[in-house]
């Protein structure tokens, strides 16, 4: 898939998600992360989204988190995002300052896909400006926002997709903090 080739080489994305539309990339490539900030317009202290395809993939970024997060992941019914302590291995661009990041274990046929054909986990940031509202379909999405990224999958264009994933944060020891 020529998608996945752009993506190993550091290219930028606009994508459905699991849950929105979103600005992707490989979240381990320092470049095409940077990249985002750019296109977003958006503070290098805010972190990203990234999506993985299982606990496996998670682990090898997230060395040490509490168990709960385990049971969450594989009980949410609706898309979660959880905000690991301590992330590896991603690029510095995507971290929070204190060295954690969201991450979201998706069921996207189409995200599994991309992430399984890069082997690495990706970035999945709203298509839009920073502090301006999240589109709700293709159509919304910022024209010039559009130009920027190298790529566009052209599927779901017309699927209503405006809903942001539920975000927590937990701690090592367990402590548990409701973000969205």
């Amino acid at each position: 898939m020529e998608i996945i080739e752009q993506l190993k080489t550091g290219k930028v994305i606009l994508y459905p998600s699991d849950t929105i539309w979103a600005i992707g990339c490989d979240a381990t490539n320092e470049k095409a992360c940077k990249r985002i900030v750019e296109i977003k317009k958006r503070s290098t202290n805010k972190s990203f989204i990234v999506l993985v395809d299982g606990f496996q993939m998670l682990e090898k970024y997230i060395p040490e988190f509490h168990e709960i997060c385990y049971d969450l992941a594989d009980l949410a019914t609706s898309p979660l995002t959880i905000i690991y302590p301590k992330a590896t291995g991603l690029a510095h661009a995507i971290l929070a300052k204190d060295g954690s990041v969201g991450i979201r274990i998706t069921k996207d046929p189409l995200c599994l896909k991309l992430i399984r054909g890069m082997k690495k986990p990706m970035v999945s940031t709203s298509a839009n400006i920073s502090e301006k509202p999240i589109p709700a379909c293709f159509a919304e999405i910022d024209a010039e926002l559009k130009k920027t990224v190298d790529h566009t999958i052209h599927e779901r264009l017309e699927e209503k997709m405006n809903t942001p994933s539920k975000i927590i944060k937990i701690d090592l020891d367990g402590t548990i903090k409701i973000i969205r």
